[in-house]
């Protein structure tokens, strides 16, 4: 059986080195974004370059920090406690990049970079949080479950099925696309409603087709009986 589809490594082998320089790039990533916002980095690059740049709305822009801290913090227990298969080098620099360009894409724009003036916190960020955070539990803990389900000895080699995986066969996918629909709320700019939404198609059409295929053949009619009775990312919808 191959163990990787499209990039994405499926066995079991230890990655140390691919994991701790991934969340060294990443914390880097957040360093960068701090820097920005609390010690006025925004102003000194624009300085340096010539221009007069600033956050307009610092407020939004921290909340916007604090976003990053969340994913940052979930980002650690995935890769070190929660993740079991390989990560490879061209998926830790393609995800760093991926990271770079989102996280502080979302702070710029939502921190007034690109306006002169600020924005009111409103009924739109209530949405936004609670959007954030039942992304976060519908991502993390459903992990979690599975995690501690499979660490008892007579569920070995057995698929997971229970839980928040009985809503979705990728609840956790699910997850990520309602955490970042509330992260891109929090710019006040629906432009960047377009990132969970292309979340929601790769995840679609490019990682739950090779992901489910990998399944099949990992737990064979065990998994194919659970795919017929249960949506596969929107629970209740698709």
């Amino acid at each position: 059986m191959n163990n990787t589809n499209r990039g994405v490594a499926r066995s079991h082998a230890k990655s140390k080195a691919e994991k701790l320089t991934f969340i060294l790039l990443h914390f880097i990533i957040v360093l960068f974004s701090s820097w920005l916002v609390v010690f006025d980095g925004l102003i000194i690059v624009g300085n340096i370059l010539g221009q007069k740049w600033s956050f307009t709305d610092p407020s939004r822009a921290m909340v916007l920090l604090l976003c990053t801290a969340l994913y940052f913090s979930r980002h650690i227990i995935t890769l070190f406690y929660l993740l079991q298969r390989t990560v490879t080098w061209g998926e830790v620099f393609g995800l760093v990049v991926f990271m770079a360009l989102f996280e502080i894409g979302l702070l710029l724009i939502g921190g007034g970079a690109f306006r002169d003036y600020s924005i009111d916190f409103g009924w739109l960020d209530i949405l936004a949080l609670v959007l954030l955070l039942v992304g976060s539990y519908l991502n993390s803990f459903s992990e979690l479950m599975r995690k501690w389900w499979k660490q008892i000895p007579q569920n070995k080699g057995k698929s997971y099925t229970k839980g928040l995986f009985t809503h979705s066969m990728h609840i956790n996918f699910f997850g990520d696309v309602v955490l970042f629909s509330g992260w891109a709320l929090f710019t006040y700019n629906f432009w960047t409603l377009g990132l969970p939404l292309m979340m929601m198609l790769m995840f679609i059409y490019f990682h739950i087709p090779t992901l489910d295929n990998y399944l099949r053949e990992q737990y064979g009619e065990e998994f194919v009986a659970y795919e017929k009775r249960t949506k596969k990312l929107i629970p209740f919808v698709y």
